[in-house]
């Protein structure tokens, strides 16, 4: 299959940033729009040697990846499967709860299908082909964490304190000592900005300092909330946005990925019991 036929993820952008949440609100960088939530369904138009080929292909992947467990990466290639069948799959896989993207080193498109556990994972090159294309399970892909890692620094160092700073100064040697002190397996350390006295010159220091980085990550399993990595490794934005877009809880998390993001291993458990019902329903005869 030529990958250049392939249709683009279904991840778009909302614009965020100056003027569009009013002059003196805060920059954000623009973040994916998650899908809305979309069940499981076949193409209208799929023919059964189709479907029974993408039945097979799932239930062999699916039994793959149980037999491996959570803890262990299972992947299914999906970019030189007749493009039929793969529609099937698309279909048949929904659409979940996060989505995300990265902007370097390469170019990522990550979509949780209706089944947690469960990953839709594309890159795409600078031309806009799609040149990876699979399923994947675990907590969460692997290339968004390592797209943090490799576009942010260990050390960071401290900025300059304008006038009107209340605490910038140590908000960032606080920020600085739990990421140079932060291991795997470790608890997240989350700075709420929101119950903290600031000044606008505070946040401004702040979001100067860190940045929004190359990986952006939209999760709406707890309302609307979209993470950011910044320039300072293990150290993420995590905000939370109400049904008019306005923020109403901005904080720092220091761990390796935020824990709204992830996926869990009972998750994974009810989605491989769900799928299977899925795929025995695909299968029975119209």
């Amino acid at each position: 299959m030529n990958p250049s036929t392939m249709r683009p993820f279904p991840i778009s952008v909302i614009a965020m940033g100056p003027d569009s949440q009013g002059d003196d609100a805060p920059e954000y960088m623009a973040m994916p729009r998650m899908e809305t939530f979309s069940a499981p369904r076949l193409p209208d138009d799929a023919v059964p040697e189709n479907i029974e080929a993408a039945v097979a292909l799932l239930h062999k992947f699916l039994t793959e990846a149980e037999a491996a467990g959570f803890a262990t990466v299972s992947q299914f290639d999906l970019i030189n499967i007749f493009p039929a069948v793969r529609e099937v799959i698309n279909q048949s896989m929904g659409f979940g709860e996060v989505s995300a993207f990265t902007t370097a080193p390469e170019h990522w498109r990550v979509q949780e299908s209706s089944f947690a556990g469960l990953w839709r994972v594309l890159e795409v090159a600078d031309d806009g082909h799609i040149v990876v294309d699979r399923l994947e399970t675990g907590a969460i892909p692997m290339v968004l964490t390592d797209a943090a890692r490799r576009t942010s620094g260990r050390e960071l160092a401290a900025p300059s304190y304008p006038e009107g700073c209340m605490n910038a100064q140590a908000l960032v040697e606080e920020i600085r000592l739990q990421a140079a002190a932060w291991q795997p397996g470790d608890a997240a350390h989350v700075i709420n900005l929101t119950l903290l006295p600031v000044s606008d010159a505070d946040l401004d220091t702040l979001y100067g300092w860190l940045g929004h980085r190359e990986v952006s990550i939209l999760s709406r399993g707890y309302g609307n909330c979209r993470i950011t990595s910044t320039r300072l490794q293990n150290v993420w934005w995590v905000q939370y946005f109400n049904s008019m877009d306005t923020l109403i809880l901005n904080s720092i998390e220091v761990v390796g990925m935020p824990e709204v993001a992830l996926a869990a291993d009972e998750d994974f458990a009810d989605s491989v019991e769900r799928l299977r019902e899925y795929l025995d329903m695909m299968a029975e005869p119209v």
